[in-house]
């Protein structure tokens, strides 16, 4: 998937997509994009900023949301600017996909929404590059459709994202068998901070254990992904949104360190077969 001149995921290349859960302020995505594009280039890693504009699907209608579409947007155009990387953002309606995608240079369809053809469609649509995750409740065999709908349109910048599936309730659990499967299809990018999450965990909000996503980026990173999603913050308990799963800024140089020593060991197995 080409996501710019420079950086196409899946080209033995792994790319980072990292940023604060939501675009809280200018200040806080540059004092995040700025640390970790350091780390990401001096480590080798291609990096792509992340930040939702809106999110829509919070537990609680008094959970923070957005700090409005177009303020929103103005920040990550900045930061692109400032910081000289490709950017990534959430869509979750049909009508948002041709203006979002004229500020950001990968759409990113959330996993309880892969299902939706129209919005799968107007993504594809715009020609950027779109990055599909896999609802909780699809089975990874199933996303090969949700990436042939947006090839439909003659888009075929595509990847999928794992995030694990639903185990009762508020659990998710990684099935490290999806990562090869859904391979099959399209590039695969490993949701480091959402695997860990518990939706809805906190009565009103969602919890996560972010203690276990070290062994979770491990073990998808000796699987052989193209890349990765991580979502960070200079302190998780003060963030806007998703705090208990986010990564510590002050944790990120360690982490990306051990990532990339995995999956360097990963790639060097990754074609390895007992057929």
């Amino acid at each position: 998937m080409r996501i710019s001149e420079d950086i196409v995921l899946g080209s033995g290349k792994p790319v980072l997509f990292a940023g604060p859960c939501a675009v809280e302020s200018f200040d806080i995505c540059m004092e995040i994009g700025s640390f970790v594009k350091e780390y990401a280039d001096e480590l080798g890693f291609s990096y792509v900023f992340k930040a939702s504009f809106d999110k829509a699907n919070r537990t609680s209608t008094t959970s923070f949301r957005s700090i409005g579409m177009d303020k929103s947007l103005e920040v990550l155009q900045r930061i692109g600017k400032a910081l000289d990387v490709p950017l990534v953002t959430d869509i979750h309606e049909s009508h948002q996909a041709a203006e979002v995608a004229k500020v950001v240079d990968v759409l990113q369809i959330p996993a309880f929404l892969c299902r939706q053809t129209d919005l799968l469609l107007a993504a594809g649509q715009t020609g950027k590059a779109i990055k599909i995750k896999r609802g909780q409740f699809m089975a990874p065999e199933d996303m090969d459709f949700a990436v042939n709908k947006v090839r439909s349109t003659g888009n075929q910048n595509v990847c999928l994202t794992e995030r694990g599936f639903t185990l009762g309730y508020h659990y998710l659990v990684v099935d490290m068998r999806a990562l090869p499967i859904m391979r099959q299809f399209a590039p695969v990018v490993f949701d480091i901070t959402h695997s860990v999450q518990q939706p809805g965990g906190m009565g009103g909000s969602s919890g996560g254990q972010r203690e276990f996503a070290p062994f979770l980026a491990r073990a998808a990173a000796a699987a052989g992904v193209d890349g990765f999603f991580i979502e960070t913050h200079p302190d998780p308990a003060k963030a806007l949104s998703d705090g208990p799963n986010l990564i510590p800024l002050n944790k990120m140089k360690e982490f990306l360190i051990m990532l990339k020593e995995t999956w360097e060991l990963g790639q060097k197995y990754r074609d390895f077969s007992v057929q």
